[in-house]
């Protein structure tokens, strides 16, 4: 959540916090932040008045900002100028990632969105041992989106990858969709780097211990083209990261 800017020879890098807000941003314009950053901001980091500030609110757009106020429960800032924001990368990569336990979904989220995903499809599969449903459910995802956009805030990117509800497997092949679509699978005979990519790509991954084999043949049936990564097995929450990286020094912007 900080960028770091170069005050001059010699000095030391003056450290501007960057974070988001929901709230529609306009140069010349006031917003108090909510009231979790303003206490983050205020008690934690100890911003005080005429303190730069960098917000976000997904647009596209990098906001300069300073702080006008910083009261015990608000915190407000004047907005100063849109800046560029950092643009997307070329490739779209959909990370359709069956449901995993614990911190592994938060850490594929984490490091796929600073990896450069386009968004995420979470996925029900025979082997999920996660089961959600209702306002279970609805927790998830507001707490999933929260990792993508404290992700963002991490590493500079203006727009914010959506984490869609879940579907099925049967849910998801229905779907139609104009980019090529991979699966993860060791015993691929295909490498993903030997894969030619169009703009957009979907790319599924199982959960703990693979998609079931009746998975495997409605993958198969459904046109969708096993790849592996090489000749290890990752973890669940490794190989995504691993494949975006892949596919984003074939086709997208790491590298340059």
């Amino acid at each position: 959540m900080i960028a770091k800017l170069a005050a001059g020879s010699g000095d030391f890098a003056l450290r501007i916090h960057r974070v988001h807000t929901p709230q529609a941003l306009e140069p010349g314009s006031e917003v108090v932040l909510e009231e979790s950053t303003a206490h983050y901001l205020g008690r934690v980091l100890r911003v005080s008045v005429g303190q730069p500030i960098v917000l976000f609110n997904g647009d596209g757009y990098d906001y300069a900002a300073e702080v006008v106020r910083a009261r015990r429960r608000e915190l407000a800032l004047a907005v100063s100028s849109r800046l560029p924001g950092l643009p997307e990368p070329a490739l779209g990569i959909t990370v359709v990632q069956a449901l995993s336990r614990g911190e592994r979904m938060d850490q594929t989220l984490q490091k796929c969105t600073e990896l450069g995903a386009a968004a995420f499809q979470p996925l029900f599969s025979d082997r999920s041992e996660l089961r959600l449903q209702g306002e279970k459910l609805e927790r998830r995802l507001e707490h999933w989106q929260g990792v993508v956009i404290a992700a963002c805030g991490q590493c500079g990117r203006s727009r914010i990858p959506p984490v869609r509800p879940p579907l099925t497997l049967s849910g998801w092949l229905e779907q139609e969709s104009a980019a090529i679509r991979l699966v993860l699978a060791p015993e691929a005979p295909r490498p993903l780097a030997g894969i030619e990519l169009p703009h957009r790509v979907e790319l599924a991954v199982g959960p703990e211990g693979g998609f079931s084999a009746a998975e495997v043949e409605q993958l198969r049936a459904g046109g969708v083209e096993s790849v592996r990564l090489g000749p290890r097995i990752l973890r669940t929450e490794t190989a995504a990261p691993a494949a975006v990286a892949i596919l984003q020094c074939l086709g997208g912007d790491l590298g340059r």
